[in-house]
């Protein structure tokens, strides 16, 4: 990867008003940010982003926020206000993108709809998220991550065989509407350098679950047949889950049956490939629960490190469950700059996750921009504006 400071990302020049909070849209906006856009974070006056009082709070910054808005600037604008609402709407004049994610309705009643922006504005890219989008009969309730996981699929299909409903561990609800966000900003631009059009994005929390949801709905479709929670299982593909060893958790995938003859002769089991059983992929799904018992009487005899050695060895696709710490100092993880540092106004340093897409030519720092106070940038972004910040 070129590490070049005058290559920030291929975004370089993309200026992005958001007016979002909480997560799924400071999620996209974070992405945007990474790949080199300039975003501007606006904020209501006073308490800023909700966010801003989640903790932990470390030195009077809170760790929440500082993971999806570093490298932003902020300004405080009261979107009622005459005033700021003039500031706003000269921003808007010379940006590319606005993102919302009020509930819909709100930016009409503010004036701010697509509909009234879109005449003014016909290069802007406006993009939405909410729960449920835009239109249709849900469109204007409220949704938090873990109701459009609930509504989604997502925890029909998560959590222990015959458990009680599990959220997945992480806002998928937020995290996966912010990407799919990002990716319609960045679809819409490519558009708009086409058609100097500007476009609405109109994504919904509830869509984004629905489309994570892999093959589930096509399979039920052809088959008729529920997918539901399977633990760490796979539900076409076995051995595809963790399994106990001597002293601790694996995960192995033998996802075909070529990588399965090579597993078992790998753990001295090369019997198991020719059991009748577990022939093919099919007859090893249908009997997985054999299969499991079959391989951990097998894994209990050594430990997990040393089976990991001797799986890796064969290329046998493998791995441990780790936690956040074992990330922390994972090398694999250093080496792509997936675990990077970012500072408050303070000098208070944080770790952040890094971004994930690495484009050759455009720089890969581990460290990202600053935390921004709320309202820090106020003079430097009107200064950009009007050439100097307009009299109080």
């Amino acid at each position: 990867m070129t590490h070049s400071p005058e290559a920030p990302g291929p975004l370089e020049g993309v200026t992005v008003i958001d007016v979002t909070r909480v997560l799924a849209g400071p999620y996209a906006s974070m992405v945007l940010s990474d790949l080199g856009a300039t975003v501007i974070k606006v904020e209501a006056p006073g308490s800023g982003d909700d966010s801003r009082g989640f903790g932990p709070v470390v030195g009077g910054t809170s760790t929440y926020f500082a993971s999806v808005n570093r490298g932003k600037k902020s300004i405080a604008l009261d979107l009622k206000a005459p005033d700021d609402r003039a500031i706003l709407m000269d921003l808007l004049a010379t940006a590319d993108v606005l993102l919302e994610n009020f509930r819909p309705g709100v930016m009409e009643k503010l004036g701010l709809s697509w509909e009234e922006l879109a005449p003014k504005f016909p290069q802007l890219i406006y993009g939405s998220v909410s729960g449920f989008g835009q239109t249709g009969p849900y469109r204007d309730r409220a949704a938090y991550d873990i109701v459009v996981q609930a509504m989604g699929g997502m925890m029909s299909v998560t959590g222990p065989e015959d458990g009680p409903p599990a959220r997945v561990g992480t806002s998928i609800g937020d995290v996966g509407a912010g990407a799919f966000l990002a990716l319609g900003v960045t679809s819409a631009l490519y558009a708009r350098s086409r058609s100097g059009r500007g476009r609405r994005i109109d994504i919904s929390m509830l869509d984004c679950q629905v489309a994570l949801l892999e093959n589930a709905v096509t399979r039920y479709g052809a088959t008729g047949e529920l997918p539901r929670p399977m633990g760490s299982k796979h539900p076409l593909i076995a051995p595809f889950q963790a399994f106990r060893t001597a002293d601790d958790w694996l995960v192995i995938a033998a996802g075909n049956d070529r990588l399965f003859a090579r597993f078992t002769a790998a753990i001295g089991r090369a019997e198991l490939a020719q059991n009748p059983l577990f022939l093919k992929r099919t007859d090893r799904q249908r009997h997985h629960q054999a299969l499991e018992i079959e391989i951990e009487l097998t894994l209990a005899t050594r430990s997990r490190d040393e089976w990991l050695s001797l799986l890796q060895a064969e290329g046998i696709p493998c791995g441990p469950i780790r936690n956040v710490a074992d990330l922390m100092e994972d090398p694999q993880l250093a080496a792509r700059q997936m675990i990077c540092e970012t500072r408050d106004s303070a000098g208070q340093r944080f770790q952040v996750v890094g971004n994930p897409v690495k484009i050759s030519g455009y720089d890969d720092r581990p460290e990202r921009g600053a935390v921004p106070d709320l309202d820090q940038h106020r003079d430097e972004i009107l200064a950009a504006l009007y050439g100097r910040p307009p009299a109080p």
